[in-house]
């Protein structure tokens, strides 16, 4: 390892290690990071990450009003005595999600407060972009990492609202891209996952190119594996549906899935997830009379998830954009060839079309309708790319790379940072 050991600041508003990618990534970022020799500390809110042995969880309590168990709960009096937590509550009560922004400003107090006695090198900020970042940048150098520009999420969603009452939603809820738009862009470094997204962020975020990096992300290879064990189905597609939105395409996978089993009644679809309450996606199954050929999972670990991708035929990935794509390399992973569309960063990670799996243009049904039906009629093309695939994430998507490279951002952040001050 070359350079002295790093103390690092790890920070993610939310760390839940099974909804969502934030969890995974702090999780196995810090784990490689530890292995590599540095010291990590993660802050978070809740809920709260499940981190490995020598990685140590500094809680940042928040409100915590979208937890599991509530849709919305109304704190305690007593709580909103704190001037960060009533303006959460109230702009919350607004429409407005404020999760992030509300949390960096809990860091910030918190170092005001000697928040860095443990003599931390660097503050790694896992997406949140509050204003409390500048603060803490005034002490310590500051990167981030913006997986995708969240602003795709709302052109997409805007663009598929139902009415002008829904669209006035949309603006509220996203009501925090305009702060984040604005740190992002005086941090010391923003990493991102993908030349797409590096891309997509100096054109969204108006972040200079000098100060932006590309980091792909790792695959967790320790459960995403063959289970030769296992016996692979031959009329098994799978696909991951962590966020219903219309971002992920789903709609356009049920298309290709009403027009297969018109010849192919016996093509199942296991959803690793569960449709939003107020998507639409229940209903599109009855009407498409889909129902008895899609399962949903629900919320499960992802050993679980490791041998469903052991029992599919293929995985397929509908996505309008992604940033990386983690569902296509876990299924690489797992020696599962691969049908995705080609939006945002999804060809890096699949690499050519035909190697390790097919891409079509996003939004068509009909293109991932035929792309599956030639790979249901071709097993042999099937085994090799699930073995390309495999070899692929070995080669580019290990989290040992992943940290060895964020490692070099952190220096050359720290090296500039110390040049500022002199």
């Amino acid at each position: 390892m070359a350079g002295a050991p790093l103390r690092v600041c790890l920070l993610t508003y939310r760390g839940n290690p099974r909804s969502g990618g934030q969890g995974v990534y702090v999780r196995l970022l810090s784990e490689a990071l530890r292995d590599l020799g540095h010291e990590v500390d993660v802050w978070s809110g809740q809920p709260y990450p499940e981190l490995v042995d020598g990685v140590r969880l500094v809680k940042v309590p928040s409100l915590d009003l979208w937890n599991e168990t509530q849709l919305f709960r109304t704190p305690s009096l007593r709580e909103l005595v704190d001037p960060i937590n009533l303006s959460e509550y109230a702009r919350t009560r607004f429409g407005a999600f404020i999760e992030p922004i509300t949390f960096s400003d809990r860091v910030a107090r918190r170092f005001r407060r000697g928040g860095n006695l443990r003599g931390y090198d660097i503050v790694h900020d896992n997406q949140c972009l509050g204003p409390g970042l500048l603060q803490l940048r005034t002490l310590l150098p500051v990167v981030a990492t913006i997986h995708h520009p969240v602003t795709v999420d709302l052109r997409i969603a805007y663009q598929t609202a139902k009415d002008r009452t829904e669209r006035f939603g949309l603006r509220r809820w996203y009501s925090f891209l305009p702060t984040q738009l604005r740190v992002s862009r005086s941090l010391d470094r923003i990493l991102t996952v993908s030349e797409a997204s590096k891309t997509d962020l100096h054109r969204e975020y108006g972040v200079a190119q000098d100060r932006l990096r590309v980091v792909g992300n790792g695959i967790n290879l320790d459960v995403f594996k063959p289970m030769p064990e296992i016996a692979r189905k031959d009329n098994l597609l799978i696909t991951t549906l962590s966020a219903d939105s219309p971002l992920k395409g789903f709609r356009y996978l049920l298309e290709a899935l009403a027009r297969l089993r018109t010849t192919r009644p016996d093509v199942h679809l296991l959803v690793i997830g569960q449709p939003g309450l107020e998507t639409g996606t229940r209903e599109r199954l009855r009407d498409m009379k889909l129902e008895d050929a899609v399962t949903f999972s629900g919320r499960v670990a992802a050993e679980d998830i490791a041998r469903a991708y052991a029992e599919a035929t293929i995985a397929v990935v509908p996505s309008l954009y992604e940033g990386f794509g983690f569902p296509a390399g876990e299924a690489m992973a797992c020696e599962v060839p691969v049908v995705s569309s080609s939006g945002g960063a999804l060809p890096e990670v699949i690499g050519r079309s035909g190697t390790c799996g097919t891409l079509v243009e996003p939004k068509s049904g009909a293109a991932l309708a035929r792309a599956i039906g030639e790979l249901l009629d071709q097993p042999e093309r099937r085994r090799e790319m699930g073995r390309a695939g495999r070899a692929r994430v070995l080669d580019l998507f290990t989290w040992r790379r992943a940290a060895e490279r964020t490692v070099a951002v952190y220096r050359e952040a720290i090296a500039e940072h110390g040049a500022r001050l002199c």
